[in-house]
């Protein structure tokens, strides 16, 4: 799938930039699927993997999951794409089609979280599982979605920082560079950056977990100021156009937000003496 995109670069320069795909879809076949998609659809199904065998471990039936997912997954797109629409609306004025193409990307990752956190909270109800338990259970599956979702901007060559020298800059094609930046080639791969930020913060999430040094249902806290932190410094290196307010943009607010809401969310929740640690490391 990959080959053609460094087929004729030489090793020498293949260690010195990230490519970029020529296109924003993957071949499987006959078949023609939107990569943006396709990764979003991965880390669902990575984060309902993971969600079962936690849910599992804690002596939850593994469907609940599943029916968790059928609801807050479609929630969490509306959700996302409602916050991209509401803080860039002036990239669709004109164009209010584009609203609803979201294969071309734009999807508001805080928006998508807070609708889909909100109802899986009320299938979980619905179906009398524990809420503080089901959270501690998913909320570190969340960042293994975002990790494997941002792949999605790789392919689509979108939402990168600003230009960079670094070895593992990403060559960026000129139509996708924005007009200031024409002259440059290699960008900060954020979404490199978000990605391994996601991945380590599952697992220091699972780690916790596993220590039971916060109340259950509290992790939620420590999650939502671990994205506010990644997200705040990937925010400011990024370089696309973005909704201002107050001179900074947007994501970079709710960042802070992010960061004071859940640090005092899991100050709040912690407990003076740490639980034993659980045998499996999924629990």
């Amino acid at each position: 799938m990959f080959t053609s995109l460094v087929a004729a670069a030489p090793v020498a320069t293949l260690l010195s930039f990230i490519p970029s795909p020529s296109s924003g879809s993957v071949h499987l076949g006959p078949v023609q699927l939107r990569a943006y998609g396709l990764m979003i659809g991965l880390g669902v199904v990575a984060a309902v993997w993971v969600g079962q065998r936690r849910w599992a471990a804690r002596g939850g039936d593994p469907d609940d999951i599943s029916s968790i997912a059928m609801w807050a997954v479609p929630a969490g797109l509306i959700g996302s794409r409602i916050y991209h629409v509401a803080t860039d609306w002036k990239r669709f004025t004109g164009r209010w089609g584009d609203v609803f193409a979201i294969w071309q990307g734009g999807l508001g990752v805080p928006g998508g979280l807070a609708a889909g956190v909100l109802v899986g909270v009320m299938v979980a109800r619905r179906r009398e599982m524990s809420v503080p338990a089901m959270l501690d259970s998913l909320v570190p599956t969340l960042p293994i979605a975002q990790a494997i979702g941002r792949w999605g901007n790789w392919f689509n060559q979108e939402v990168f920082g600003g230009p960079t020298d670094l070895p593992w800059g990403l060559r960026i094609d000129e139509s996708h560079r924005p007009t200031e930046y024409l002259a440059s080639t290699a960008f900060h791969p954020t979404f490199l950056y978000e990605g391994i930020w996601n991945l380590a913060l599952a697992w220091f999430l699972i780690r916790v977990d596993r220590r039971g040094v916060l109340r259950p249902g509290y992790l939620i806290g420590l999650w939502v100021f671990g994205y506010g932190v990644g997200r705040l410094w990937v925010e400011t290196i990024r370089v696309d156009a973005a909704y201002l307010l107050w001179g900074l943009r947007v994501n970079i607010w709710m960042s802070l937000i992010a960061i004071a809401v859940g640090g005092a969310v899991a100050l709040v929740g912690r407990v003076a003496t740490a639980a034993v640690e659980p045998t499996s490391d999924l629990h």
